[in-house]
């Protein structure tokens, strides 16, 4: 097995940053999800709640973020210092906030018109804990982005290959990977296969992951990572044939294990 692609989400939810490679920290992959949107409230905003987020393309440079959006001028936003701190939550059920740094009123105002809504931009400047230690069958600590759950999500091609016939043989269209928003890709392994791999520890390239379980999909699933047209699928068809417990299962849950560099094509190892 090898692994085929690497991805990063700099803002929850925007569109995602293809990479050959990428460095692995104790709560994922460098830059990925370490800002948010969030409402009047402090709650964050992602796709389900608009998808106008697919519109929002981040990318991140050493001490900053840059975002892009058709119709509106770059802006250049640097990592707050200084500001006061403020509550936020990932989901508005969330027990526990975290504390992240507003970005200032250019980024709200720029993503303002970007959603049709007030909203503020905020940087998690330290990872932590935000969901309660019973809520992950497998508990990262107090070490996680603004991910809804864990640091990395892992797909296989051979499962959406499998997948995609099933909506062929429905007489739906094909869907791509990036519907499911990974980070990493593996190919080479058997469609599902990572069904068994829950629970044991994954070998990619010199970096060790524990496989914290497979991942239940929501309506983010749905849209069209381009354009933002959102329709039954794939979920109804995962609703057909991967409902289990009344999840709808597609991906796998990482940890890392190591910090270092990763990179397209390494090896990928189940170990005992």
């Amino acid at each position: 097995m090898l692994l085929t692609s690497i991805h990063t989400y700099p803002v929850k939810g925007c569109h995602r940053l293809d990479h050959d490679g990428a460095f692995v920290q104790p709560w994922g992959l460098a830059g990925d999800r370490r800002w948010m949107v969030v409402d009047a409230d402090g709650v964050g905003i992602t796709q389900r709640e608009t998808t106008r987020m697919v519109g929002l393309r981040a990318s991140v440079w050493p001490g900053g973020l840059s975002l892009r959006a058709d119709g509106q001028p770059d802006l250049d936003v640097p990592e707050p210092a200084g500001s006061d701190p403020v509550a936020v939550r990932t989901f508005r059920n969330r027990k526990l906030p975290v504390t992240a740094l507003p970005a200032g009123p250019a980024a709200d105002d720029w993503l303002g018109a970007l959603l049709g809504r007030p909203v503020r931009l905020v940087w998690l400047a330290r990872p932590t804990r935000h969901l309660a230690a019973e809520d992950r069958e497998h508990d990262t600590g107090d070490q996680v982005s603004f991910a809804d759950a864990y640091p990395l999500l892992l797909a296989n091609v051979a499962s959406l290959d499998a997948l995609n016939d099933w909506l062929a043989e429905a007489g739906e269209e094909p869907v791509p990977m990036a519907r499911f928003r990974p980070n990493l890709v593996v190919g080479g392994a058997a469609a599902w296969a990572e069904d068994d791999w829950a629970g044991r520890q994954l070998r990619i390239g010199d970096r060790r992951f524990r496989a914290a379980g497979p991942c239940d999909r929501c309506v983010v699933t749905t849209t069209d990572q381009e354009t933002g047209v959102r329709t039954k699928e794939p979920l109804r068809t995962l609703g057909r044939h991967r409902n289990v417990k009344q999840k709808l299962l597609f991906g796998l849950h990482l940890v890392p294990l190591d910090r270092g560099p990763l990179t397209v094509g390494a090896t990928v190892v189940i170990e005992p």
